[in-house]
């Protein structure tokens, strides 16, 4: 299966020699899926990766060859002829045994127990991967090329048409590889310390939605709000059924139907005379803030979202009148008096005043 040493007959009398032969690593492994290992030796984690597990003597027989870092096997069924790609975890093993990846072993098509040839070989350096996402939940995790980054960090290579497997968020993601760069015969690429460029394909199952439609959409109903805005109240048309709950009509009659106790008139800080209103027509009402507000009683537990929010408009012509008049014109008067001092002095003060400080004083 390989050659470790240089026969004599390749040596002369001048010490010269000729080459090695190619040394290469070729067995046939009884592979089982990873969550059949030992508990004490398993590792979760590498059943969502590109790795296997094989035993120690395998590591005695690659130590003996030039085999170059990172390690890389071509698994191949010898029954179907299908091949796929890996790297090495650990050398851990039992005698005879390989541990696959579950998914590896659904791309290889073979039940556990079955005989794979594992050799060893040498990959490219990736540059280019394209990749399909096998379900549209895929979609759902906001940043896919991140994720994606992670994951492949337990990947050694990518071949095509594998549907390799990921964890993420307690969530597993089925991705198939669907082209690599460079290409080589072996349709597959090495991922151990190299720049790979990522390109997606739409998800399997993914239908590209129409933007068109969902505008016009849109606009339908926002048309529709707009034009029900400018009729009557839902409450008095009978149509919200929030209003009919708690009758709000009701309400809204009741109160405009009110007689006012205030029978005086009155006068806006403009000076402009206030007009009484005109009773409230409950058939053409429409409900805004203009009028006298309502009280609301509901009862408990019961919320109503039924008023318009109207911006009050202020008049610029009554704010230049505010500003122009004056209102008040009459006299103020403090509520504390102040004490008159007397003006005129009935005698004369005996105490000779105090000169004066000056309040600049110059040193020569």
């Amino acid at each position: 299966m390989f050659s470790g040493f240089m026969p004599n007959s390749m040596a002369n009398t001048d010490n010269s020699y000729t080459s090695f032969m190619t040394q290469t690593f070729a067995e046939l492994f009884r592979c089982y899926p990873i969550t059949m290992m030992n508990d004490r030796i398993r590792k979760d984690d590498a059943n969502f990766g590109g790795k296997i597990f094989l035993p120690p003597s395998a590591l005695n027989k690659l130590s003996m060859l030039s085999i170059k870092y990172p390690m890389l096997f071509e698994l191949t069924v010898n029954e179907t002829g299908k091949i796929t790609h890996a790297g090495v975890l650990e050398f851990t093993a039992e005698e005879g045994r390989a541990y696959l990846p579950s998914w590896m072993l659904e791309s290889l098509g073979v039940n556990p127990g079955a005989l794979i040839t594992i050799r060893s070989t040498e990959l490219p350096q990736g540059q280019f991967v394209k990749l399909e996402p096998q379900s549209v939940d895929f979609l759902d995790i906001s940043d896919p090329k991140a994720v994606l980054e992670n994951a492949l960090r337990h990947f050694s290579t990518l071949t095509v048409g594998d549907v390799v497997e990921i964890s993420y968020n307690n969530k597993y993601y089925k991705i198939k590889i669907l082209d690599v760069k460079p290409d080589s015969g072996s349709q597959s690429i090495c991922v151990v310390e190299t720049d790979l460029v990522t390109d997606f394909a739409p998800p399997v199952g993914y239908v590209e939605p129409d933007y068109k439609a969902m505008q016009a959409e849109k606009e339908a109903e926002q048309n529709k709000a707009k034009k029900t805005a400018d009729q009557f109240d839902p409450s008095i048309v009978g149509q919200g059924s929030m209003s009919t709950r708690i009758n709000y009509s009701g309400i809204v009659t009741a109160g405009s139907e009110k007689d006012t106790h205030f029978l005086g008139g009155g006068q806006k800080l403009s000076g402009k005379k206030a007009t009484k209103k005109d009773p409230v027509d409950t058939k053409n009402i429409v409900i805004n803030l203009d009028g006298e507000p309502v009280r609301l009683d509901l009862p408990e537990g019961q919320l109503f979202f039924g008023f318009p929010i109207i911006t009050p408009n202020l008049d610029p012509s009554d704010e230049n009148e505010e500003d122009q008049e004056d209102h008040f014109q009459g006299q103020g008067q403090s509520l504390r008096k102040a004490s008159k001092r007397k003006t005129g002095k009935d005698h004369t003060s005996s105490k000779p005043k105090a000169p004066r400080s000056p309040e600049v004083i110059e040193i020569d």
